[in-house]
C-alpha cells in the first residue's frame, strides 16, 4: 500500500511536470524571438535609445495580437488586428519611440491604441501615458489588456483629433493612424520642447511620416522622414 501511494505521488509529479512543461517552453521560445527581433529587427537598423530597445524586449508583443496572428508575432511585418486596423511592424514602434526621446519622467498621449502595444512599450519608459482609441471594441480590449498590466496607462474611448486637454500638456505625442492634417489640437496640445510623431497623408496610399517639434518660444517646425503606410485617422460622425 505504502509503495503504491508513492508511486501515485511519483505518478502526478510527473504528470504535473508534463502539463507544465509546454507553458514553460512557450515562454521561453517567446523571449527568444523577442530577443531575435530586437537584434535583427532594431538594434541592426540603428535603433538605440536605450529605454525603448529596453521596453521591446521586455512587452511580449504575441500578447496583443489576435490569437490567430500569434504565431506571426514577432515578425518584421504589421498583423491585422480586426476592424480593419493593424499592430505597426516592430521596427516603426521602435523608430517612432526613439523620435520622441521619451524619459522616465515624460506624459506622453498616443492617438490610436488599437491592440495597446505602442502604449506598452511607452509605458515601461514614461511616467505616464494617455491613450485614446475611437473604436470601442479595440479600446475596451486594449483598456483590459493595459490596465491588468500597467498602473501609469489610462485609456479613453473618443475621437482622437482633439486629444486630451484635461491632461495636456504632454512631453510627446506618438499618432498611430495617418491623418490629411496635423490636428491643430494636438499641436496645442504639445508642450514646449515637445515632439510629435504623426503619419500624414491620403488613405490607404503612401504616406510621409512627419516628426512635429515644438521649440521653447512654443513655435512649431515639421520635418518629413520616411513613407510609411499606415491605417487612415478615424473621425466621429457629425
Amino acid at each position: 500500500m505504502k509503495n503504491y501511494l508513492l508511486l501515485t505521488i511519483f505518478s502526478l509529479t510527473i504528470l504535473a511536470s508534463a502539463i507544465m512543461m509546454p507553458a514553460n517552453t512557450f515562454a521561453d521560445d517567446q523571449q527568444r524571438e523577442r530577443t531575435r527581433m530586437v537584434r535583427d529587427q532594431i538594434r541592426a537598423r540603428g535603433i538605440s535609445h536605450e529605454g525603448t530597445i529596453k521596453a521591446m524586449e521586455e512587452v511580449p508583443r504575441h500578447l496583443y495580437v489576435p490569437g490567430t496572428q500569434r504565431r506571426f508575432a514577432y515578425d518584421d511585418r504589421p498583423l491585422a488586428i480586426g476592424h480593419g486596423q493593424t499592430i505597426s511592424q516592430p521596427f516603426i514602434v521602435a523608430y517612432m519611440t526613439e523620435l520622441v526621446d521619451p524619459r522616465e519622467d515624460h506624459t506622453v498621449l498616443e492617438i490610436g491604441t488599437g491592440s495597446g502595444y505602442q502604449a506598452a512599450i511607452l509605458g515601461e519608459i514614461v511616467d505616464e501615458v494617455y491613450t485614446i482609441e475611437i473604436i470601442r471594441e479595440l479600446g475596451t480590449q486594449a483598456r483590459r489588456r493595459l490596465e491588468s498590466a500597467y498602473d501609469n496607462v489610462h485609456v479613453k474611448i473618443a475621437d482622437g483629433y482633439y486629444g486630451w486637454e484635461e491632461h495636456a500638456p504632454f512631453d510627446a505625442i506618438v499618432v498611430t493612424a495617418a491623418a490629411d492634417h496635423i490636428p491643430p489640437p494636438l499641436i496645442d496640445q504639445l508642450k514646449k520642447g515637445g515632439k510629435m510623431i504623426i503619419p500624414v497623408g491620403s488613405p490607404f496610399q503612401t504616406q510621409q511620416l512627419m516628426l512635429v517639434e515644438k521649440n521653447e518660444d512654443g513655435e512649431t517646425s515639421t520635418r518629413g522622414l520616411m513613407p510609411v503606410r499606415f491605417v487612415p485617422f478615424e473621425r466621429e460622425e457629425e
